[in-house]
């Protein structure tokens, strides 16, 4: 790359910047009755942030947000659950130390959260192990799992980067994989631990980890902030034109789109007045849809007793300062080179450049791998195909993990951004074609990519 075009480059990337102005943001919640209902058992919530870096500030920021109203909302620190890599108050880069906001005008919600599970303790196995209730299957953190019985409720909130069938970890090279998701939430049905519980997921094609998986019939209702197929959105973004952006301090983004909206509602509403209904996909059993929120979250601020879906203009779909979940990194990156001193501009400069080429590496490895097997012409169009609707992504999940494995070693990681390719891997275990052959396929492909572990 020409080192006078590299300017020129990242400004019409970053163009990707969009607005969401005149999105479909309906009511989140609808009323139900002014009665709040004796709730038997007790309340479970399980939070995660599953990523790590100051240019995933967001993340950390929503599970903090939620953990606040979950405590205004009533819930013990002994029933909610916390993981997030706790990298993002106390970085360097926080132009805040020790505060995180979620809002531009938002005031600290990192204060109080309890750190359950942070660092390396964040990790697939805790997770599981955690909403199963499996102490003997934790490796560090506080031992803290959903310890729940047949009459409790369970609230599970997990934000992070996705992809079709997959969500991200922090730690280097681990991810959650749909099949192993649902296995545990059919399994926890079958011990008879809980009544109901209630899953929202924030990534891209976070409906994938659900759709054509999560049976109707285990009291489990799930919402997500894009389908199988769509992208979610970052928000509160510098540099996003119309929209609240953050302080001008903040190089990158406060929040999420759909984690902010149901937030910010439940900050304005009376919980014991709503119910779970929402404009985003669901799945599962759709008629816990007329629960109470406070069922699950508690009854929110008394100051809001008298508040009414609609009687707040609580219109988050005029935000307009989003940016792609998965842009939201280069948005970052170019800020902080763009802001950087004399002395320190090549290393922000050679941080972004790294980014832009694992990207690039990524993708024209698995471009090739498609021309190898289908042809130049037709491997795109093979590799992205979408299955019908109601359909799971694969049908052989072994097949899908192994097949991202074989590439990976030959290849590199895939990193936060190259989770949207699990859909090709899919396609290729769903054409017949075993994960035996993807280590001669990579290697091939990838033969002049360097491995990066972004």
């Amino acid at each position: 790359m020409a080192r006078l075009c590299f300017p020129v480059l990242v400004v019409q990337l970053l163009l990707l910047i969009a607005g969401v102005a005149g999105g479909p943001w309906q009511e989140f919640l609808r009323p139900q009755s002014d009665v709040d209902n004796d709730v038997v058992g007790t309340r479970w919530a399980v939070l995660i942030a599953g990523s790590k870096g100051f240019e995933n500030y967001r993340h950390q920021a929503d599970v903090c947000h939620a953990y606040q109203i979950l405590k205004k909302g009533g819930l013990k620190d002994e029933n909610i659950v916390v993981f997030m890599y706790d990298d993002i108050a106390n970085n360097s880069a926080n132009p805040r130390p020790g505060v995180i906001i979620n809002h531009p005008n938002g005031s600290d919600v990192y204060a109080g959260v309890p750190k359950d599970y942070t660092g390396n303790d964040v990790n697939v196995k805790n997770f599981l192990a955690v909403l199963l209730g499996d102490k003997s299957a934790l490796t560090g953190g506080s031992g803290k799992v959903v310890n729940s019985s047949q009459d409790d409720h369970i609230f599970v909130y997990y934000t992070d980067h996705g992809g079709p069938g997959v969500l991200g970890m922090p730690t280097i090279g681990e991810s959650l994989f749909a099949s192993d998701l649902v296995a545990t939430l059919e399994k926890k049905h079958a011990a008879g631990t809980y009544k109901s519980l209630v899953f929202y997921i924030e990534s891209c094609e976070s409906g994938s980890m659900f759709e054509g998986l999560l049976p109707a019939n285990i009291s489990i209702y799930a919402t997500t902030a894009s389908n199988a197929t769509e992208d979610s959105w970052a928000t509160y973004c510098p540099g996003g034109g119309q929209g609240e952006a953050p302080p001008p301090e903040f190089m990158t983004c406060l929040g999420d789109l759909y984690s902010v909206s149901w937030m910010e509602d439940s900050d304005a509403h009376n919980l014991r007045n709503e119910s779970l209904e929402l404009q985003y996909d669901n799945y599962g059993d759709l008629g816990l849809n007329a629960q109470n929120l406070s069922l699950f979250m508690g009854s929110s601020d008394p100051a809001n007793d008298s508040a009414t879906v609609g009687g707040t203009d609580n219109s988050l779909r005029q935000l307009s300062s989003a940016v792609h979940q998965r842009d939201a990194d280069l948005l970052y990156f170019w800020h902080k080179y763009r802001r950087s001193s004399d002395g320190m501009s090549e290393e922000a400069r050679k941080e972004l450049l790294e980014v832009m080429a694992h990207r690039s590496r990524v993708d024209k490895g698995i471009e090739r791998i498609g021309g190898i097997l289908f042809g130049t012409e037709e491997g795109p169009q093979f590799l992205n195909a979408v299955r019908p609707t109601g359909s799971p992504l694969v049908d052989d999940w072994d097949c899908l993990k192994a097949m991202v494995r074989a590439f990976e070693e030959q290849c590199g990681l895939l990193g936060q951004y190259g989770m949207k390719h699990t859909r090709a891997f899919a396609n290729i275990c769903n054409a017949g074609i075993g994960p035996i052959a993807m280590p001669n396929l990579a290697s091939k492909a990838c033969a002049a990519a360097t491995p990066s572990a972004f």
